[in-house]
């Protein structure tokens, strides 16, 4: 499990004064970026693969109210990847000072070819580097079939 810590600042609490649903997304962001970034996928080796991570989802679920004044700490863990890694799937679960779990989420994404604007797989080194990092208890290995189990589609307005 990867874990990274954090301050809820005055910039991520909301109206109810307790941590926004923003500063949850922007926080699961920051550890994402973090960690592929020490496993060898940096802004600079992305740029030059011309590659870049999409979400696809991300289903919260929130179970205490978090407020300023005490450090939090977000995890992540590989929960699924596809055989070529263009699709993967990690989980987040947000702790307290006193390391209570206050919040879950599940997020799914893929690479994307930032020149063709379509999904990709990685190319080998960088399959590699994904392929060998820790995965969590319950890892699967996804299919596109996964990426389509919640059945949404778009819905035009015309």
């Amino acid at each position: 499990m990867y874990l990274k810590d954090f301050e809820i600042r005055w910039s991520d609490v909301d109206a109810n004064r307790h941590l926004a649903n923003s500063a949850y997304l922007n926080f699961m962001s920051h550890v994402r970026m973090t960690y592929l970034t020490e496993i060898g996928f940096s802004h600079k080796t992305l740029l030059e693969k011309e590659i870049g991570p999409v979400v696809f989802y991300e289903h919260m679920y929130y179970f205490k109210e978090a407020f300023p004044g005490k450090p939090v700490k977000v995890s992540m863990e590989i929960m699924g990847m596809s055989e070529d890694a263009q699709f993967f799937e990690f989980h987040h679960n947000f702790y307290d000072y006193k390391g209570r779990n206050f919040a879950h989420c599940e997020m799914m994404g893929a690479w994307i070819d930032l020149k063709t604007r379509k999904l990709t797989g990685l190319t080998d080194d960088l399959l590699e580097k994904f392929s060998t990092v820790e995965k969590a208890e319950g890892f699967r290995v996804l299919t596109k079939e996964d990426t389509r189990k919640f059945a949404k589609t778009p819905k035009d307005l015309v």
